[in-house]
């Protein structure tokens, strides 16, 4: 198959789940497209690479990781998000809403490397070996990291809620 149809197919498998991760990572919607972009940028340069690698995805969400990283550094960012992206159908958009907002107000408590191996592990799914692969840490590192976001998430979100997310129930 040609490359570019892989890529192609690739992103638009992935794009929803790319784009909430990192919502979740700490985005804003627009600063996420942006971020997501700028990783699948960088991602079509070396596809050959991606596309080689054990797990593809983990190597995806690391450049993901690294990408929002990087534009943490920055001292001033050139856009200023004007629109707020609708989120997809719901049931009931109030509690939606309230839900959503409890759960990445949790989650902007973790710390940034709790949060990101939580968001990897439970929203886009990566086993253990695979959120360290793609932050460069440990497998232990992932498993203490994760416990104590959970028992973060636990204690801010209420029992019934971080037994939803150890399930890996998606936000």
């Amino acid at each position: 198959m040609d490359p570019d149809a892989d890529y192609t197919t690739y992103v638009r498998a992935r794009w929803d789940s790319l784009v909430r991760s990192a919502v979740l990572l700490g985005c804003s919607p627009t600063e996420a497209e942006d971020i997501v972009q700028t990783t699948l940028a960088r991602c079509y340069s070396g596809w050959a690479k991606v596309q080689s690698a054990d797990v593809p995805d983990a190597y995806v969400y690391r450049t993901l990781v690294n990408c929002l990283a990087k534009s943490r550094r920055r001292r001033w960012l050139a856009e200023t998000p004007t629109e707020r992206l609708p989120d997809r159908s719901v049931e009931d958009p109030a509690d939606a809403v309230a839900e959503r907002a409890s759960v990445l107000a949790a989650l902007s408590a973790l710390t940034e490397s709790q949060r990101a191996v939580v968001v990897l592990r439970y929203y886009a799914d990566l086993s253990e070996r695979q959120v360290a692969d793609a932050l460069g840490i440990p497998a232990g590192t992932v498993k203490s990291r994760l416990s104590r976001g959970l028992e973060q998430l636990g204690k801010d979100l209420g029992d019934a809620d971080a037994d939803e997310a150890r399930r890996g129930s998606p936000c």
